[in-house]
């Protein structure tokens, strides 16, 4: 394995019975980023993360991890990895620092360093005036930062996060995404999938949609948003008498076909800034009455809803 990929996947295949969840996947994800598995409800995306992690061995193909074959060399991989579920693992009649020592303790890390660790990482994810308290009183997104530590406890070269925000509101999301920006700028390499695609578009470098025939497309969020179509200017009338006037200075003005839309148009543009200002004007000079002339990008539920094809919820 290359020194900049921290996770190298070739001919992944798994089957359930007579189900293939995986077939033939390929995945590079490189070292010190945060990659995002994207893909809708049973394309496979946690049964990847399970054999990248050596829960589950897989039926066909090749895995390195941190530069270690997942099956031949699985307790080296174990060693160097950290996973956090959908789903927080701490004990809630205990104290955050206890559940750190406790996990330090079964990691075989010694009392001492266990509650050294378990004091390093309350502080680092902002729980160290609630190290003391049962996490029963601990907020959701105090959890899932107490989670991320346990995860921590080894300080693993990659982490991999399956839905780590599942359940947060939009605090508790901002309170693990910040957790996770800080590992990242620590050196660190995590693997995160997650039913938000928001979440994708801020935290993740680089992202693979994954579907039930493998990955169907694999880029940054820009990148992967530009596939679909670059941006748009969309305009809403007052008065949509005007419409057929207005498609027409659009067009005009940008050299792209007008899209009409319920109230107004939507047309492309090459040039953000050129088109949007010329457009403001030329309706202003020609007398055109408009209610909302909006700069529009494309989404990653855009992409996702293409690629996949399908109606489902991302997760």
């Amino acid at each position: 394995m290359s020194s900049e990929n921290a996770v190298v996947a070739q001919g992944l295949r798994k089957r359930y019975g007579d189900k293939t969840v995986l077939a033939d996947l390929n995945l590079t994800v490189p070292a010190g980023t945060v990659f995002g598995l994207l893909g809708p409800n049973g394309a496979g995306k946690t049964t990847c993360v399970r054999i990248l992690a050596t829960l589950l061995r897989p039926d066909a193909g090749t895995v390195l991890v941190a530069g270690f074959d997942a099956r031949r060399q699985a307790a080296q991989v174990r060693y160097r990895i950290g996973l956090v579920g959908q789903h927080a693992a701490v004990d809630e009649v205990l104290s955050g620092r206890q559940n750190l020592e406790m996990f330090g303790r079964l990691y075989h890390l010694g009392a001492r360093r266990a509650r050294q660790r378990a004091d390093e990482l309350l502080a680092r994810m902002g729980l160290g005036d609630a190290g003391d308290k049962p996490v029963k009183q601990y907020s959701g997104g105090m959890r899932r930062r107490l989670d991320l530590a346990a995860g921590l406890l080894r300080s693993p070269e990659v982490l991999f996060l399956d839905e780590p925000t599942t359940g947060l509101d939009p605090r508790g999301r901002s309170e693990v995404w910040s957790a996770v920006r800080e590992l990242v700028a620590d050196g660190a390499t995590v693997l995160l999938t997650t039913q938000y695609l928001d979440e994708a578009d801020h935290l993740a470098g680089r992202i693979a949609v994954l579907d039930h025939d493998g990955i169907v497309d694999e880029g940054s969020p820009a990148q992967l948003k530009s596939r679909i179509g670059g941006d748009r200017v969309e305009v809403v009338l007052r008065d949509a008498a005007d419409l057929p006037a207005a498609a027409a200075l659009a067009s005009r003005v940008t050299g792209a076909a007008a899209d009409l839309t319920d109230g107004g148009l939507s047309v492309p543009v090459s040039d953000r800034a050129r088109d949007l200002t010329g457009l403001a004007a030329a309706y202003d000079e020609a007398g055109i009455g408009i209610a909302d002339l909006t700069l529009r990008r494309p989404t990653l539920d855009e992409v996702f809803l293409k690629l996949t094809a399908r109606d489902e919820v991302p997760a």
